[in-house]
């Protein structure tokens, strides 16, 4: 970040998102000298840690990490660039109207004690639950660093590829129709499979819809559930932790790694153009004036905010423009973050002390119904009445955050939409009034939540969209629905990183396999550029 500039690089990344900071590494170790652009004043994109308020540390928008790859932490040695992940136990604590709680813990027999309550026959089911999604989690697993094949194509490497798809399909043979269910049910049709308990469903149905445009009986959420439970932490499947230092501790990480190998970050450096000549990328032009050439360009950004914003529509072609248009990136989800002078004294779990009802994520979403209802609100353009909130205090965990005796809480709020049809917009009222109600709401679960509330912050579709460049709010860079996944990612047929536009990649969410803190869509837009490279120098 300190680094003198050159007028031309080796490869040139379009965001300093943790994607494109791992996409970087990758070439720059790889020696490709690469130039990160972030058009914010810190790398790390919608992975940061800022100082929101005075004296707290706040992962502002991704707050918990499980997903990142095993293999960049390793290749690209962030242990030793200060990534450190916290494990959470218990996982989850969900309180309940009438004072009842169910808790999810590492332990899975503490786990089926928990269920127990609500279900013994639910608490016998759990295991097996967990194992399909386990046998699931092998079976998708291998295809998320890999480029899909496009099973339409007749090149040998896609006829290849679609062969080795098939020949793992045909070695699972009759659990195919389980997986491929998964991929098309509601998370709610799939959770009433295996359990009878409301409680321990909702529990769960909450990572199905989590960043989606969608409802717990909305096709396609039972496979956003499977999203979000096939990570790890430290070699533990579906261990979810927290980031020492907040998010901004693994972005600063990739950030060190990529600047220790010679890599150079440009902050507060927004692309305004990509420039292109004869149909071949071959620079960038930022806001400000200034350009940079590069053999190479790896746009970070979502699919419609590099296309339709960064390249002039004469560029691509027409079927490809409208398609693009057509991509969905509705999004209902709003952040807020909280200094707390107090911990939540939860009338299901009392105690102001740090406990387990503190560590993990807390649940507010009493029934399915209540979600879908919360859902149906913002279908009509207006902020969820009673909407769903999911509640992190990682101050508990982690001391760097918050001044002593204090916390930061993170509230990952469903649903509020991007265009409003009640006649308001959101502005510092509006957003106001919506923090207000979801305080309102944890207060009746936890009485001295309101007056804990020493100051806040609200991310709305529209500040996200505006501060940190996520079109429409969509925090998975496009809608993560079967059509939109897979080797139809961003589009049917440029689902191999490749774009219209020669020598322009994509390295974001909005690629296969789509979003969360997992940086495979960087590892695998790094790998295929590399794959090229290596084609270009053995024909000199």
């Amino acid at each position: 970040m300190g680094k003198d500039l050159r007028a031309s690089y080796d490869a040139i990344v379009v965001g300093g998102g943790h994607n494109g900071l791992v996409a970087a590494g990758y070439l720059q170790r790889a020696g490709l000298n690469t130039l990160v652009l972030e058009r914010r004043y810190v790398v790390g994109g919608a992975c940061v840690t800022e100082e929101v308020f005075p004296g707290y540390k706040v992962s502002t928008t991704s707050y918990v990490c499980s997903l990142l790859r095993p293999e960049i932490i390793r290749d690209l040695e962030l242990k030793r660039y200060g990534y450190e992940i916290l494990e959470r136990s218990p996982s989850s604590f969900s309180p309940f109207p009438d004072k009842r709680y169910l808790m999810f813990w590492r332990d899975a027999a503490k786990t089926q004690t928990e269920i127990a309550k609500f279900s013994k026959k639910d608490a016998v089911a759990f295991p097996q639950f967990e194992q399909k999604l386990e046998d699931l989690s092998k079976f998708v697993q291998p295809l998320l660093m890999q480029v899909p094949p496009d099973p339409t194509a007749n090149s040998f490497g896609d006829v290849l590829n679609s062969l080795k798809l098939m020949m793992r399909v045909r070695a699972i043979r009759s659990e195919l129709y389980d997986h491929l269910r998964v991929f098309s049910m509601s998370v709610a049709e799939y959770l009433d499979q295996w359990f009878e308990s409301e409680a321990v469903k909702v529990r769960m149905a909450t990572d199905g819809i989590i960043g989606a445009w969608a409802g717990p009986y909305s096709p396609g959420t039972a496979y956003v559930l499977f999203h979000h439970v096939m990570g790890e932490t430290e070699g533990k499947p579906g261990v979810w932790g927290y980031v020492r230092g907040g998010m901004g501790g693994l972005t600063q990480a990739l950030a060190k790694s990529f600047e220790a190998e010679g890599g150079t970050i440009l902050t507060n450096a927004e692309v305004a153009r990509i420039d292109v000549k004869n149909g071949i990328a071959g620079g960038v032009v930022l806001s400000d004036g200034r350009e940079f050439r590069a053999k190479r360009i790896l746009s970070n950004c979502d699919p419609k905010r590099t296309f339709l914003g960064m390249l002039p529509s004469d560029t691509l072609p027409p079927e490809f423009l409208e398609n693009i248009r057509a991509f969905r990136m509705k999004s209902g989800t709003v952040k807020i973050n909280v200094a707390l002078k107090e911990l939540p004294d939860f009338s299901a779990c009392p105690g102001k002390q740090a406990g387990p009802q503190h560590r993990g994520t807390i649940h507010i979403a009493p029934t399915m119904d209540y979600i879908e209802r919360a859902f149906e609100d913002a279908k009509q353009g207006r902020p969820s009445e009673y909407p769903s909130i999911e509640m992190t205090i990682p101050s508990v965990v982690d001391d760097t955050l918050a001044p002593a005796g204090k916390h930061v809480a993170s509230l990952f709020v469903q649903y509020a939409p991007y265009k409003r049809r009640d006649g308001k917009e959101w502005n510092d009222t509006t957003k106001k009034e919506f923090a207000e109600r979801n305080f309102e709401i944890l207060t009746s679960y936890a009485p001295n939540f309101r007056e804990s509330v020493e100051d806040f912050q609200v991310l709305t579709p529209v500040d996200l969209e505006r501060e940190y460049g996520l079109t429409e709010g969509n925090i998975m860079h496009g809608e993560m629905t079967l059509d939109q996944m897979f080797f139809m990612r961003p589009l049917a047929k440029y689902a191999k990183f490749k774009t219209p536009i020669r020598n322009l990649y994509m390295c974001g969410a909005g690629a296969h396999p789509g979003g969360g803190v997992m940086g495979a869509p960087g590892y695998i837009a790094a790998q295929t550029v590399l794959k090229e490279n290596r084609g270009l120098l053995s024909l000199l």
